[in-house]
């Protein structure tokens, strides 16, 4: 599975199951697409079905960006989020 990474965690809301994620330059994610987490107790893939961003619903975000994903599992602060494409 080739990698490319998008960026990293800087938050978890646990009550919300949502992770506050910063997007590396020339990064860009969109509803659909499918990231893995990993860090030291994290390692898992699914696929984007929720981004907002200054708390509205978008569809899609682009390098720089501060926004919330929904997360199926609980990540951590500092755990990197890669691109997972087959």
């Amino acid at each position: 599975m080739a990698q490319k990474a998008l960026g990293k965690v800087t938050h978890y809301y646990d009550h919300l199951s949502v992770a506050v994620i910063k997007l590396s330059k020339g990064a860009a994610l969109k509803k659909g697409d499918k990231v893995q987490f990993k860090g030291n107790n994290t390692d898992f893939t699914q696929t984007v079905v929720s981004l907002q961003l200054d708390h509205k619903d978008v569809d899609s975000v682009k390098a720089d960006d501060d926004f919330g994903l929904r997360v199926d599992q609980k990540v951590h602060e500092g755990n990197q989020v890669y691109s997972a494409v087959k």
